[in-house]
């Protein structure tokens, strides 16, 4: 593999600057003056570019407009978001792309309509300004969508700038709304991670690049949505923290929130040349990449009933063990998306240094699912087409039938229950009828793959209704980078392939190989074999040298062995129904609702002897209860899905729908 430095807006960016330093040496030997045009002052005043640039730019937009658009151009470090307000549509916004020669940044707000199929780009008076290492997140119980911090810089990347401006977008109008706290708020930083937690946005870390040092940070900020203040809360004195590190996970949790990994460079003394007099060698400082692997949980509290209205909540951090069967070996820019209690995770890239000049690269394209709760991983392989199902469709409608008469026989209980009525005369009382799913118009199709997406690091995640989608995302091969200008989807709870949203092919590289790194020809001359293409057809990419592993079902079910026997058991048996093999979300809940239900009539009968919920009410607890059940158990029943496959058995039927099928016992003797 080609020489790199890790992540492309810190470690990448001290490459860059190295490269402009030898750029700069070899012009001053040679004597060559180079034009304006050519020159990225490190005095630039950035500042006066952007107010330019808010001046010039958006102020010709009166309002807030939305059109259909192409899908986005290639960009790296922007976020990704489902919309809070709108199941169906997903949130793009900022990020930068750099082509080997300048790095252009975008404040571009999209829209992508998941059912249509179609694109939109968002005009504003008032949006943020250019930027990439933004994070964003959901509002939690305030809603909306909260975006904090950010990064700008010159063409060449001579000069930084940090943004420290908090913004809240409203994703049904489309509106940007900059807020403006009380007090004190958060340094400027690019990297880090925000997640929400009740009426409270918290934020960590990040770095803050100023081209001559990278700083990591590790402090903790808490937004108060509903007196609009940030609080830095002081913790407990000798107490445990995370350390400094960047572009790491950060997921919400209802007792606080979970973080996971990261990256970071700290100094460190490296021996460099002969033992001298004495015994003693000669020394100098590097810093050294990190990859963390640890795992945090953030305890919230929220401030007593007496304390002062701004008063901030009490926060501590706890210490996790180590996730079981966390993926091997390490990886940085492995990126997580939040889905149910669990981190999705994709991608990534592990390097081994060498020597001083480069570093060894393998990039992953690899799928894990983080079970917060029990900190174990699990890896998710894609499963090859089952056969249709043998049952006759007249079957199914008889059981759905047979179901749903159920289901509205406890319904009217509930009913006579909430009126202090008798069960006995059930049938005086009216309830809803049970709604169908709603008809869902048909998207044009769309590619289908067997494999996952070509190795990456940092691409950008996002769930939405269950479905992982995956933009973008950087490859490097040499000293060649390559920005993915394409979009998959992934059914979680099908696996059964990867869906092409949209791919265009890669544009070329403009850096100039040659003179960012003379010792290396020998190994530009083969890339230069391998990666061909021209201003018409694109860039190929080499193939990865990983082996794929998205087909294996078998393989992934043996390391889930593997990692029950190296690991305590975690799985609770809590009595509750289990989602059987092969059974979808839908047809366990029809299977279970009344279990549910009645589950939760004897718990409120239990604590007050009052009934406190209507019947949509129930009905809704009762699914959120089975859908957790259902995601919790997804990977487990996953492999084993995969092993009774493997032994030729296509769906697994219960004895009673067994004999409802055929008639009864009295018919099977």
């Amino acid at each position: 593999m080609g020489k790199k430095d890790k992540k492309k807006s810190t470690e990448q960016k001290a490459r860059v600057a190295d490269k402009q330093n030898k750029k700069a040496a070899k012009k001053e030997k040679k004597g060559k003056a180079k034009g304006a045009d050519d020159s990225d002052a490190e005095d630039i005043d950035l500042e006066s570019v952007l107010e330019e640039y808010a001046q010039k730019v958006q102020a010709q937009f009166l309002k807030v407009t939305e059109t259909f658009c192409e899908p986005p151009c290639p960009r790296s470090s922007a976020t990704l978001i489902g919309s809070p307000s709108n199941v169906k549509e997903l949130v793009l916004f900022g990020g930068e792309y750099y082509n080997g020669a300048i790095a252009t940044f975008f404040n571009d707000l999209l829209i992508y309509h998941i059912e249509r199929d179609e694109w939109r780009k968002v005009t504003s008076p008032n949006s943020p300004l250019p930027r990439s290492g933004h994070a964003w997140c959901r509002g939690g119980n305030t809603g909306g969508i909260f975006l904090f911090g950010g990064e700008f810089s010159s063409p060449k990347q001579g000069t930084f700038y940090h943004y420290n401006d908090f913004w809240r977008l409203e994703p049904s109008t489309r509106e940007w709304t900059r807020l403006e706290s009380k007090g004190k708020g958060p340094p400027a930083r690019s990297g880090h991670r925000m997640t929400f937690f009740k009426n409270y946005i918290l934020l960590f870390g990040g770095f803050q690049d100023t081209s001559l040092q990278t700083k990591y940070l590790q402090d903790v900020w808490v937004y108060d949505c509903q007196n609009y203040v940030w609080h830095n809360p002081e913790l407990p004195p000798a107490t445990q923290k995370p350390d400094a590190r960047s572009s790491f996970s950060f997921h919400p949790h209802e007792l606080g929130a979970v973080l996971y990994g990261g990256y970071s460079r700290v100094k460190s003394n490296t021996v460099v040349g002969k033992q001298l007099k004495g015994g003693a060698q000669a020394s100098k400082p590097v810093m050294k990449p990190i990859v963390h692997q640890d795992t945090w949980f953030l305890r919230i509290s929220q401030p007593s009933s007496d304390s002062p209205t701004h008063a901030p909540p009490i926060i501590r951090w706890e210490r996790r063990k180590k996730p079981a069967n966390p993926p091997n070996p390490p990886r940085a820019g492995a990126t997580q998306a939040y889905h149910k209690g669990r981190g999705i995770m994709f991608g990534g890239v592990h390097d081994v240094e060498n020597s001083e000049e480069g570093i060894e690269s393998e990039f992953f394209d690899q799928l894990f699912a983080w079970n917060i709760e029990r900190n174990r991983y699990f890896p998710l392989a894609l499963k090859r087409a089952r056969a249709a199902p043998k049952k006759q469709a007249d079957d199914r409608g008889v059981k759905r039938g047979r179901g749903k008469a159920d289901e509205e026989e406890l319904l009217r209980n509930l009913a006579a229950l909430e009126t202090k009525g008798t069960i006995g005369d059930p049938n005086a009382m009216e309830t809803d009828p049970i709604l169908e799913a709603e008809d869902i118009p048909v998207k044009p199709a769309k590619p289908v793959l067997n494999t996952f997406p070509h190795p990456r690091f940092n691409a950008q995640l996002a769930v939405q209704g269950d479905v992982l989608y995956i933009f973008g995302g950087t490859y490097e091969h040499g000293d060649r980078e390559f920005t993915f200008d394409e979009m998959y989807a992934i059914d979680l709870g099908k696996l059964d392939g990867v869906q092409e949203i949209y791919r265009r092919e890669l544009e070329n590289w403009q850096g100039d190989d040659a003179e960012s790194d003379d010792e290396s020809d020998e190994e530009d001359d083969s890339e230069d074999e391998d990666i061909q293409g021209d201003g018409l057809t694109g860039v190929t990419l080499p193939p990865p040298d990983t082996p794929d592993t998205s087909m294996v079902p078998s393989e992934a079910s043996e390391q889930v062995e593997d990692l029950e026997s190296e690991a305590p058991e975690t799985t609770i048996a809590d009595g509750r129904p289990h989602p059987r093999p092969f059974e979808s979300l839908r047809e366990f809940f029809a299977r279970t609702s009344n279990i549910w239900q009645e589950n939760i009539l004897e718990k409120l009968q239990g604590d007050d002897g009052a009934i406190s919920k209507s019947i949509k009410e129930l009905r809704k607890v009762a699914f959120e209860l089975a859908e957790t059940k259902w995601w919790d158990c997804r990977e487990e029943v996953s492999a084993e899905e995969e092993r009774q496959e493997e032994a030729g058995i296509g769906e697994v039927v219960s004895i009673t729908d067994r004999t409802s099928e055929v008639g009864g016992l009295n018919r099977r003797r």
